[in-house]
């Protein structure tokens, strides 16, 4: 190990809690193999998205001097990163409330969000991971439900082209679609069925998947939820990153 090696490691577990989680430690230990030990020639399944992160982790602290501002809070923000539950400031019908949020990882280990679990769960199907109230909503309610699905070899110029001519049908009149950066950087496509409190809302992000495919989120609400339901699939979309 080289003493530059040296100093990344003592200064990474100066700045990391220790027995603050397991997940931490876990963290660490996958950090010390990349950097200082090797990979690992086999890993658990639950934890294979932590090496493509760490890999990037590592370029970026070896590419700082880790004693400068910018150094230390790049340390601090890869901690965030991992951490498994963390509490969160959301704004919900102009009050801030603050929230406990936990780590998901998505289907196959392409992606991390955070969810607020004390109202949704995560159900993992073969195609796409859908996001939803723990309990099911009375029969009145529209459907309430944040869907993620990759489309692997479908770029999003295509994709969000396709999209729009689809849900015109249900949406005559959906938006022009938009390019955002919150809450996350890609196409936005926004659609309401009527001005009523019951009136079916849809957001739909569609996003590069950082190779040549795209991930589309899909949210489906209802208008007198859109301060409630919809803000709260807005914070936590908020969280979303691809690890694959």
């Amino acid at each position: 190990m080289s003493k530059f090696d040296d100093r990344i490691k003592r200064e990474l577990e100066q700045h990391t809690d220790v027995d603050v989680h397991e997940l931490k430690d876990d963290i660490w230990n996958e950090i010390n193999e990349e950097l200082f030990e090797g990979s690992r020639t086999t890993m658990k399944r639950k934890k294979r998205w932590i090496p493509a992160i760490l890999i990037a982790a590592a370029a970026l602290v070896l590419a700082f001097t880790l004693q400068t501002d910018p150094g230390l809070a790049l340390i601090k923000g890869i901690k965030d990163m991992f951490v498994p539950e963390k509490e969160i400031i959301q704004s919900i019908e102009g009050q801030d409330e603050p929230t406990e949020v936990h780590l998901n990882e998505g289907k196959d280990s392409e992606y991390i969000i955070y969810v607020d679990e004390s109202r949704y769960k995560m159900i993992k199907g073969e195609d796409s991971d859908v996001i939803t109230t723990i309990e099911p909503l009375p029969e009145k309610y529209p459907e309430v439900s944040m869907e993620i699905k990759q489309y692997p070899t479908d770029k999003p110029e295509t994709l969000v082209k396709e999209l729009e001519e689809k849900l015109k049908v249900d949406f005559p009149d959906l938006r022009e679609v938009e390019t955002v950066s919150e809450p996350v950087e890609g196409f936005w496509l926004h659609g309401l069925t009527e001005s009523t409190w019951d009136g079916k809302v849809i957001d739909v992000y569609v996003i590069s998947n950082g190779k040549d495919g795209s991930f589309v989120i899909t949210e489906n609400y209802f208008l007198e939820a859109a301060e409630g339901h919809g803000a709260r699939f807005y914070h936590m979309l908020q969280s979303f990153e691809i690890i694959e």
